[in-house]
C-alpha cells in the first residue's frame, strides 16, 4: 500500500536516529517529536488506520510501549476496542503468555485471558517492525485466544531484518520502510 508522499516526507523530517541506544550497535528511531506534533500525530494515525477501514475490526492490540501510543488511538479512528499486550507481570488481571526468543535469551508478552472473544476481528499495532518476534508472540496471544488476526500496522519497517517475511507480508503494513 503507498501512502501519501507529502505525509512520509512530513515523518521522515521529524524521526531522529539515535546511536547506541538502548545498547551499542543499535540505531534507535525516536517517534516522540512526531508525537508532540498534534496534526503530523493525527495524519499518521489516519493513515495507520486506513488500510484497515471497513474490515470489521473490533479489538486493536497495541504492543508495550510505543505501540499503546499509536494503537489507543488507531482503536477510536476505528471504532474498536484497545487491548495492551504487555511485558510479564505488567498486567494486573488473570493473563497468558507467550514466550519468544531473542538474539540472546528469551523474553515474553502477555495479555488478560479475557481480552479477545473469540472471532473478534484484531490488529496488531506497535511503532517499528524489526526482527518480528514481539508481534509474532503478540499474533500467537490473539490466535490462543479466539481472536482472527487481520493484519499488522506499523509505523516503521526495518526492512533489512525481514520481519515482515516472518508476520507474512500481506498481513503487514507500514508507513516508512528503512
Amino acid at each position: 500500500m503507498s501512502f501519501d508522499p507529502t505525509l512520509v516526507s512530513d515523518l521522515q523530517a521529524v524521526l531522529r536516529d539515535v546511536p547506541d541506544f538502548p545498547k551499542p550497535g543499535i540505531v534507535f528511531k525516536d517517534i516522540t517529536p512526531m508525537l508532540a506534533d498534534p496534526r503530523l500525530f493525527g495524519r499518521v494515525v489516519n493513515a495507520m488506520a486506513a488500510p484497515f477501514r471497513g474490515q470489521h475490526i473490533t479489538k486493536v492490540v497495541g504492543v508495550e510501549s510505543r505501540g499503546f501510543l499509536l494503537g489507543a488511538p488507531i482503536a477510536l479512528a476505528l471504532d474498536a476496542g484497545f487491548v495492551p499486550a504487555r511485558k510479564p507481570g505488567k498486567l494486573p488481571h488473570r493473563r497468558i503468555i507467550e514466550r519468544y526468543s531473542l538474539e540472546y535469551g528469551s523474553d515474553g508478552v502477555e495479555m488478560h485471558e479475557d481480552a479477545l472473544l473469540k472471532d473478534e476481528r484484531t490488529l496488531i499495532v506497535d511503532d517499528v517492525l524489526a526482527t518480528g518476534g514481539t508481534a509474532d508472540a503478540t499474533a500467537r496471544l490473539v490466535q490462543r485466544l479466539g481472536g482472527q488476526l487481520v493484519g499488522f500496522s506499523f509505523l516503521i519497517t526495518l526492512d533489512f531484518l525481514e520481519g515482515a517475511k516472518r508476520l507474512g507480508p500481506d498481513k503487514v503494513t507500514s508507513l516508512l520502510s528503512f
